[in-house]
């Protein structure tokens, strides 16, 4: 088995899950008592929240970068971060290391095109609605995400930083970004585009097909360390 590095903290709550998910998925291809093989580096996320609110995105990636590297120097031979937004430091991330970077929108976008759909709506932080860097990756290989409305994005990103982020969970921020997705009737598919959305809503409570970016993810990354 190969060793996966990951960054967490981004947040606490869904690296949790990330563990949880990357430990069943071993156990059920190996069997028995297998687990995954990581290292893992959990940053205190206030600053870099911080550092998000403040456009300092070259600052944060700095941060990630050499988080990386010592993850790498810790054994680690590919490198995730266990967060959608965070993404748009990946090639600053990648540049620090001399390991593969598995990347989030590469697994989503894998994982959306095998259910047979190519226009599913993002659900995640403004920064990955707005920012290029995400959908862009996506329509690279054939996915055209689209995103809500500008309130429902800014609602969305509260209810991440200052609910989900959190460990908050509200049945009635449920409710509302399910209203969301009603009003957006031209998506085939949702994308739970960012990895604390999944621990709001679950497939079932959606018409549609949905694609959890952390669940995605965190097969992509078993997959190469059973590869």
């Amino acid at each position: 088995m190969r060793t996966v590095g990951l960054l967490g903290g981004m947040s606490a709550e869904s690296t949790t899950l990330y563990y949880q998910v990357m430990n069943r998925l071993v156990r059920e291809r190996l069997g028995g008592l297998h687990s995954i093989q990581l290292v893992m580096w959990s940053v205190d996320f206030a600053p870099i929240a911080q550092m998000q609110a403040d456009g300092e995105w070259e600052a944060a990636g700095a941060v990630l970068a050499d988080a990386a590297r010592r993850l790498q120097a810790a054994g680690a031979e590919a490198i995730m971060i266990g967060a959608n937004t965070m993404h748009l430091v990946a090639d600053q991330v990648q540049a620090a290391i001399s390991v593969p970077l598995i990347h989030i929108a590469d697994a989503t976008a894998m994982q959306v095109k095998a259910g047979g759909c190519s226009r599913p709506l993002l659900l995640a932080t403004r920064f990955t609605m707005e920012k290029p860097f995400y959908r862009e990756r996506l329509a690279s290989q054939g996915v055209e995400a689209l995103i809500p409305g500008e309130a429902d994005r800014e609602r969305l990103h509260a209810i991440i930083y200052d609910e989900l982020c959190q460990g908050v969970i509200r049945p009635d921020s449920k409710a509302e970004v399910l209203a969301m997705i009603e009003r957006s009737p031209g998506a085939d598919s949702v994308v739970f585009g960012c990895t604390e959305v999944g621990l709001l809503l679950s497939p079932q409570d959606v018409d549609r097909p949905v694609v959890d970016t952390a669940l995605a993810h965190a097969k992509a990354g078993v997959d190469f360390a059973l590869a």
